[in-house]
C-alpha cells in the first residue's frame, strides 16, 4: 500500500472529485452549488480517491470562506483529517449536508460518523445543527398576512441599530457565539459584513414596522454565489410573540419571486422551533440537514 497523496484539482483532474461513492446521496444537491476547480482537493491512496473537500466562496474572493463539500471513504478518517490540515487556507466553518432523518438510518449515522471523526481530528468541532430548506414555485407562494408595512432604507446605521436589538436575544448559534466573543455590536457588525457580501443589490434590504410605525424587524432577500436566498429574518425582541417572523418570510419570499427566482434557498437552527414552523407553514420543505463545525482559538483543538 502507498502512502497518501493529496492534491488539488484542476480542470484536467476534476474528474477525479466524483469517483468517491457518496453513500449520503448528496451528489446532485452539490452539483447545484458552483466551486472554482482549484478550490477542490483529494486524498488519494493506491491512486483511489479516499476523501474529498470542496471550499466555496464567490467567484471573486481571495480565499474561500466556507467547507461545504465533505466526503472520506470507510475507514479513512485519518486521511480526511490530513486533506483539510494541509489545505492552503484556513477555513474557519465546515459544513456536513445530510439527508433529512439521517439518524434513523444506520448506514447513514456511520457514513456520517466518519465525516464528523476526520473533521474533529483536523481541529473542527460542532457549532450548529441546521434545516435547510428550497422553495420552488410549485409549492405556491405563501399567504401574507398584511400585518405589517415593509419599507427600503438606505442607511445602514438603522439595519445596524436593528441588528444590536435582535442579537441581544437570539437563538441563533453564530450571532450567540459572535456576541459571546464580542458582544452585540459584533454580531451586529458580523451580520452586516454578510449582507454586503451578498452579491445581490443593496436596496433589496427591507424593514418591517406597525402600521402605527414601531420598528418590527427586517429582512434580507438576496442572492449568493449559488443563487437566491433568504439571507435574513429577524424580528426585534419586544416584537415577539406575535408570529412576525412570518409575515417577514412571507414578504421576503414574494419579492424574490417578483425578481424571478425558480428557487430560493434558507436554513434555520433546528433549535430555532417557532422559525423552523414558519418555514413549514410558508411552504419551504426541509431538502437536507447540515451540521456547521468551526474551528478557532475558542473552539478547542476539536480532538
Amino acid at each position: 500500500m502507498t502512502g497518501l497523496v493529496v492534491r488539488a484539482l484542476d480542470d484536467s483532474s476534476a474528474h477525479l472529485f466524483h469517483t468517491l461513492p457518496d453513500p449520503l446521496a448528496l451528489g446532485d444537491g452539490h452539483r447545484r452549488t458552483r466551486y472554482r476547480p482549484d478550490w477542490r482537493r483529494v486524498a488519494l491512496r493506491d491512486g483511489r480517491v479516499v476523501a474529498r473537500a470542496a471550499w466555496w466562496a464567490r467567484p471573486e474572493d481571495p480565499e474561500p470562506l466556507v467547507i461545504n463539500w465533505f466526503d472520506v471513504a470507510e475507514g479513512e478518517e485519518e486521511a480526511g483529517a490530513a486533506l483539510l490540515r494541509t489545505a492552503p487556507w484556513r477555513t474557519p466553518e465546515l459544513e456536513l449536508d445530510l439527508p433529512p432523518g439521517w439518524r434513523n438510518d444506520p448506514r447513514l449515522r456511520a457514513a456520517a460518523g466518519a465525516r464528523a471523526a476526520a473533521a474533529r481530528r483536523a481541529g473542527y468541532t460542532p457549532l450548529v445543527e441546521r434545516f435547510v430548506y428550497r422553495w420552488t414555485p410549485d409549492r405556491g407562494l405563501p399567504e401574507r398576512p398584511g400585518r405589517l408595512v415593509f419599507t427600503a432604507e438606505p442607511d445602514d446605521s438603522v439595519f445596524h441599530g436593528l441588528l444590536r436589538r435582535i442579537h441581544s436575544a437570539t437563538l441563533d448559534a453564530h450571532a450567540r457565539r459572535a456576541v459571546e466573543r464580542g458582544g452585540v455590536d459584533r454580531a451586529a457588525r458580523e451580520e452586516m459584513d454578510v449582507f454586503h457580501w451578498f452579491p445581490s443589490p443593496r436596496h433589496w434590504w427591507r424593514l418591517a414596522h406597525t402600521p402605527a410605525g414601531d420598528p418590527v424587524g427586517i429582512h434580507i432577500p438576496a442572492r449568493n454565489p449559488s443563487g437566491p436566498c433568504v439571507g435574513f429574518i429577524g424580528v426585534v425582541p419586544e416584537q415577539r410573540g406575535h408570529g412576525y417572523a412570518y409575515d417577514l418570510l412571507a414578504d421576503c419570499t414574494h419579492f424574490l419571486a417578483g425578481q424571478g427566482a425558480e428557487f430560493i434557498a434558507a436554513a434555520t437552527d433546528q433549535d430555532n422551533f417557532p422559525m423552523a414552523a414558519h418555514f413549514t407553514t410558508a411552504r419551504y420543505p426541509v431538502v437536507h440537514e447540515r451540521v456547521t463545525y468551526w474551528t478557532g482559538p475558542e473552539a478547542g483543538d476539536g480532538r
